[in-house]
């Protein structure tokens, strides 16, 4: 497949950058934020373009869009974070048309997430097609895109175990403190943040580390109050983080501002302190290690993390890449129906007119001429003709093009 939208002038393209080339705090500069996607938006319709999606999450922030040329993805992407021309042309991937789709889905599947088998991306993409939708620029052929890259995450979920186990930086974090930590159970955890890494993170402390003193802060009260009351565990005032963090011997950060929230003016405690950033940009402040009992670690130090879990995962990459190829296959046969389903139905009105003017020809010349049943006939003839040309288009991809000439040549149908 050359093109994904062989109808119209724009390519489809994925402008992004991620892990892999990006450390974090360049991929802080790039972070799109709520308000900044809100505006990135806005500015694409004031521009023209039709159909476009952003994804910014901790790992990656990706822009796929139907344009003339990726440039006006990377103005839009630069207008609207902190990131320069030049600190993307560094790390930057520009991905066109089949590569790109491709692209979309190895990420959707979690074969591109810095913790193999992560699929908390999907949701990012579902969330972010949505609100595209909300500003009227998601085109049906990106919905549908969208849509083929959902169902072939959910059947790598189902029919393999990449993701067995839990899967994500909120694991990973866990995995860390269990590895690095003597006596977990008993320490003081301190989670500061609910969004959804929050949260999840929150899920796997619960689960793996048999802490019973948890303690939760969010900047809006009730947020924290409602997970807490999932968990069974204490919420506190955000005006009570400081006097919080000193009693904490384990402090996690996954806030979503867009500066950071901790730093040392916030730490008086003498005593060791494990500090996790989870947050992109990066939300606690690099002066906390001025401290000689703190310890802080990044998420992208997390990725390191290996065990028998992850290393299982890598078995089914072959799998999730068959299963990958089967739905992409799917959805370029569509995109072929779709190209030529304006034709089919072009002749079948063509046929259902010839059949229709014969009848009434016949009907004059005939006595006691059966309406309906002639009627059925050609209805059942046309049907018949058009499924023929259908199918021999749907087969024959390479001729599609040739035959759709001569079918419109043929049986003089408008363009």
């Amino acid at each position: 497949m050359q093109e994904l939208n062989s109808e119209i002038s724009t390519a489809f393209y994925v402008v992004g950058i991620n892990y892999k080339k990006a450390d974090a705090e360049l991929r802080g500069k790039f972070s799109l934020s709520p308000t900044k996607k809100a505006n990135l938006l806005a500015q694409s319709k004031s521009c023209g373009i039709e159909s476009i999606i952003a994804i910014s999450t901790c790992n990656r922030t990706e822009i796929y869009g139907f344009v003339n040329h990726p440039s006006e993805l990377v103005t839009l992407l630069c207008g609207n974070t902190t990131g320069t021309i030049q600190d993307l042309e560094r790390v930057a991937y520009i991905y066109k048309d089949a590569e790109a789709m491709e692209h979309m889905f190895r990420v959707g599947a979690g074969l591109d997430s810095q913790i193999l088998g992560d699929f908390e991306i999907i949701s990012q993409l579902k969330s972010s097609a949505v609100i595209s939708k909300k500003y009227q620029l998601l085109s049906p052929l990106q919905e549908r895109l969208v849509n083929s890259v959902i169902r072939a995450s959910k059947r790598i979920k189902n029919e393999t175990e990449l993701s067995s186990g839990a899967t994500s930086v909120s694991f990973a974090s866990v995995q860390y403190i269990l590895n690095t930590v003597d006596d977990v159970a008993n320490k003081n955890i301190l989670l500061f943040g609910t969004g959804k890494i929050g949260r999840n993170t929150c899920e796997n402390l619960i689960k793996h580390t048999k802490n019973e003193h948890i303690t939760l802060i969010n900047r809006t009260r009730e947020r924290a109050e409602k997970l807490a009351g999932k968990f069974k565990v204490l919420a506190k005032d955000y005006s009570q983080l400081q006097e919080e963090i000193e009693k904490a011997d384990i402090l996690i950060v996954a806030t979503g501002a867009q500066n950071p929230t901790i730093d040392q003016q916030l730490i008086h405690a003498e005593k060791k302190l494990v500090i996790l950033d989870l947050s992109i940009p990066k939300n606690v402040d690099d002066n906390v290690t001025n401290l000689p009992y703190v310890r802080l670690t990044h998420l992208d130090e997390l990725s390191g993390i290996t065990d028998q879990t992850l290393k299982k995962r890598q078995a089914y990459i072959p799998v999730a890449e068959h299963i990958i190829k089967e739905v992409m296959s799917e959805f370029e046969a569509w995109i072929e129906h779709r190209k030529y389903a304006p034709t089919i139905k072009a002749l079948k009105e063509k046929l259902s007119g010839f059949a229709e003017n014969e009848i009434k020809l016949q009907r004059r010349k005939i006595s006691n001429f059966n309406d309906d049943q002639a009627e059925l006939i050609s209805a059942n003839i046309v049907q018949k003709i058009t499924n023929h040309f259908a199918h021999h288009l749907k087969e024959d991809r390479n001729a599609s093009e040739r035959s759709l000439e001569i079918i419109h040549k043929i049986f003089q149908l408008e363009p």
